[in-house]
């Protein structure tokens, strides 16, 4: 890609054979607000961020990861995008056009090389949000994803190729080789992470806190309510931010952060850090250790909607 047309995550949408329990876990103890709800789809917002919604909930017979949205700086972006995706030979779900969705917009989606629906947009209308205020411990805005795929080099080679991330920084080891690559579409260290994974899924999605307090705070409330804690709280050495992950309803892994590292992307060179450091894994060495249970959960359920577009 000549120019950098993507400027930041919107949202992650989830369908979910439970919808009433996974309503409840994401409006309630986790702390995101619903916006708007019809038919069995719910559009939550976090409370600092000016995007309509972070993630949206739909009931489905089956779960899976219904797509990924970012956004573009223009409609003329948004455009340029669709055309240079077709001139590359990947399959769009559709074209340029409304975005029927709250706060509208201009977009398309598409696939990515798993099969994952990409949507794309700009235009979209600002939701009225507030300063998230001291000790308040819910989630400011969304700060990335990350996937799981079998191809770990193939997915980073596509996205820097088609959709113009940077690559900021990998972990890896030397007894099964390289495991995470982060990468950029801003000066944050990462809004989208791929992890190597026996299938194509969704690894989590992260949130970002107000600050270390409130996210301390956030994360001793959704342990006291009893929602299973996978890993944390600690602070990793790939992107300086703290991390507490933690189970939703049906298995997906979902992170509190916060002090995600912002780079300079002048003088920036990637690191490949040895995870097999505890350092790597945790600067501070208070998480529970890194162990199978913590990658297994972290593989999740094989996604049943690889290159089937959502209905909606």
């Amino acid at each position: 890609m000549s120019a950098y047309l993507l400027t930041h995550l919107r949202h992650v949408d989830l369908a979910v054979p439970d919808y009433d329990k996974q309503l409840d876990f994401y409006a309630g103890v986790w702390g995101l607000t619903k916006v708007v709800e019809d038919s069995g789809i719910a559009f939550l917002a976090a409370e600092g961020s000016p995007e309509q919604y972070v993630v949206r909930l739909r009931k489905a017979e089956e779960k899976r990861l219904d797509l990924v949205s970012y956004g573009a700086g223009s409609a003329e972006d948004v455009d340029t995008l669709a055309e240079q995706l077709l001139a590359g030979g990947i399959q769009l779900i559709s074209r340029p056009g409304k975005v029927d969705t709250p706060g509208g917009g201009y977009g398309f989606r598409f696939f990515d090389i798993d099969g994952r629906t990409i949507e794309v947009s700009a235009d979209v209308d600002v939701r009225q949000h507030r300063r998230i205020e001291e000790k308040e411990s819910i989630p400011v805005k969304l700060s990335h994803v990350v996937l799981n795929s079998p191809d770990l080099d193939a997915t980073r080679e596509w996205y820097e190729r088609h959709l113009g991330f940077r690559h900021s920084d990998t972990l890896s080891s030397p007894y099964v080789g390289d495991v995470m690559h982060f990468m950029r579409i801003s000066n944050q260290h990462h809004s989208m992470a791929i992890a190597k994974g026996p299938h194509t899924s969704l690894h989590h999605v992260s949130f970002e806190m107000r600050g270390l307090d409130e996210y301390m705070r956030g994360s001793g409330r959704v342990m006291r309510a009893g929602v299973q804690k996978i890993w944390g709280p600690g602070r990793h050495l790939a992107g300086d931010n703290t991390f507490t992950y933690f189970l939703d309803p049906h298995g997906n892994t979902v992170e509190y952060t916060t002090e995600l590292e912002c780079l300079d992307e002048d003088t920036w060179h990637p690191h490949v850090y040895d995870f097999s450091q505890p350092e790597v894994t945790d600067q501070w060495g208070t998480a529970n250790p890194m162990n199978e249970l913590v990658a297994k959960e972290s593989f999740n359920d094989v996604d049943r909607g690889v290159f089937v577009a959502p209905p909606v």
